[in-house]
């Protein structure tokens, strides 16, 4: 990384420091792929408005963690210059003249906590939030051989370099081969148990000798039940563990706590769960064949059109299990391509908005700034800086969307299916990863009308219907560069009518 790159990542993360109270108001620091992931102790010490005006931050989110939209790429450069601010001035700070006890800092801890929970927990959110903390790691390396595994599949169809081609095979399959032993250390490492413990458990359902164990009647297949079945083996192995801490004596733990939980798991994992995750896998992949081969136009329309709230909510990610055990079938989750539609509704509208405005110079800019991103299928700078303060174009964009997966489901009715190989790209970033029944170039031209509908409904439906008169009279206007942006500042009521 470049000196350069290296002081305007610092700078980035210098500008946000003070403004979310100081390093002595973070106490916990993580990203994803595009935001920064902050827990406060005070949240009233955060700046909102000077945040979201600073030029590298795409927009805030608000929920369990106080999450900066930061965008693919510098989230990731970002965060370790933000840390190690946020330690250097913890040590450099000078002591608290009056510093309080420990079971002061205790009480405001737990009742920021509990507030926090009280505004934007469920029970149900928050277990999707953390088994998407399960799969997010893994990402990465699912891109990864999900391109390799799309560039393996080009150069056999070309019957290009056959030398190579076994070797691109091996590396492209053996993650996913060994997927199930991450997921199962992950699992146990987010839900408080030893995550070797968890891995090795889940090891069991990919070991080759299950093939010679029966259960319910039938043979056990190597793989059998996949990343739900992983999660589900890592779970009792968390519980099992977490008992045998309680009762069995100090002296003995360290030997007889790790044989029990990998003992007792690991039977059950044979003798049960094994069997019922590979049912439950089957019925995952027959239900989205099924859906969109019946379902077709409407099912990929209600898809499409549903993805943009999900993303909003940051719900999205606890999908991540479902395109996994898909691709884990089938090569191919058939889902994705139909939810990038989101993506292509999203970009549309912003167009549209970009046209409607020409005098607002600030929200342009704002617009052309996030357009890369947003044809990559990055679409939470769009969400954030653009169509969601504004109301009505996140509606129109989400029509968009629905348009878009509308056309992709009705090539799934006449039979023309496919899928990516990987998760995490979408937008124009999918194109490697495309793999279907049809050949290579129906297959992208289906897509790239997809994206193509996309944009023109979410383009239209936003250019006449995402504005009311007074919105256009109250945002067509370059704001006061002192005033409140009228997009990312509180909005005037008629500009969400």
């Amino acid at each position: 990384m470049s000196t350069e790159s290296t002081d305007k990542n610092r700078a980035t993360a210098a500008a946000i420091l003070p403004l979310v109270g100081g390093p002595d108001n973070v106490t916990s620091i993580a990203h994803c792929m595009t935001r920064l992931r902050i827990s406060l102790r005070d949240r009233s010490l955060v700046q909102d408005a000077a945040l979201r005006a600073l030029p590298a931050v795409l927009g805030v989110v608000e929920d369990d963690t106080y999450q900066i939209v930061l965008g693919p790429g510098a989230v990731a450069r970002v965060t370790p210059e933000f840390e190690a601010l946020v330690e250097e001035g913890r040590s450099a700070a000078p002591p608290a003249a009056h510093p309080v006890t420990a079971d002061e800092l205790a009480e405001q801890g737990a009742a920021l906590k509990e507030a926090q929970k009280a505004r934007n927990a469920t029970p149900f959110k928050l277990m999707l939030r953390r088994i998407a903390n399960i799969f997010v790691p893994l990402i990465p390396a699912l891109i990864g051989c999900g391109i390799i595994a799309g560039l393996n599949g080009m150069l056999m169809n070309l019957g290009w370099l056959p030398g190579i081609v076994p070797a691109l095979a091996a590396i492209a399959s053996g993650f996913m081969s060994l997927i199930a032993v991450f997921v199962g250390y992950n699992t146990a490492k987010e839900f408080g148990g030893t995550p070797i413990l968890g891995g090795a458990v889940a090891a069991i359902i990919v070991f080759p000798g299950v093939a010679k164990i029966t259960a319910f009647g039938t043979e056990l297949r190597p793989g059998q039940g996949g990343v739900l079945g992983a999660l589900a083996a890592a779970l009792l192995a968390v519980y099992v563990e977490k008992r045998c801490r309680r009762l069995v004596p100090e002296a003995l733990d360290v030997l007889v706590t790790p044989t029990l939980t990998v003992l007792i798991a690991g039977l059950v994992t044979l003798f049960g769960l094994m069997f019922l995750a590979g049912e439950a896998s089957a019925a995952i992949g027959t239900f989205a064949d099924r859906l969109l081969s019946i379902g077709g136009a409407f099912a990929g329309l209600v898809l499409g059109g549903l993805f943009l709230p999900l993303v909003m909510l940051g719900l999205h990610q606890a999908l991540i299990p479902i395109h996994t055990t898909l691709i884990e079938q089938s090569g191919h989750t058939v889902l994705l391509p139909i939810l990038a539609m989101a993506g292509a509704g999203q970009v549309g509208a912003a167009i549209a908005v970009h046209c409607r405005l020409p005098r607002n110079g600030s929200l342009r800019s704002t617009i052309k700034s996030a357009l890369p991103a947003g044809f990559l299928g990055v679409g939470e700078p769009l969400i954030y800086g653009v169509s969601l303060p504004l109301g009505r174009p996140f509606v129109t964009a989400c029509v968009g969307g629905a348009a878009g997966g509308a056309f992709v489901g009705l090539f799934h009715q006449l039979g023309i299916a496919f899928g990516s190989t990987a998760i995490g790209p979408s937008g124009w970033a999918l194109f490697p990863l495309l793999d279907g029944t049809s050949s290579l170039g129906v297959t992208v031209a289906i897509y790239a009308g997809g994206l193509l509908t996309g944009y023109l409904v979410g383009f239209t439906a936003t250019y006449f219907f995402g504005f009311t008169r007074q919105m256009l009279t109250d945002l067509n206007t370059d704001p006061d560069p002192d005033g409140p942006d009228p997009v990312t500042g509180p909005p005037k009521e008629p500009a969400l009518a």
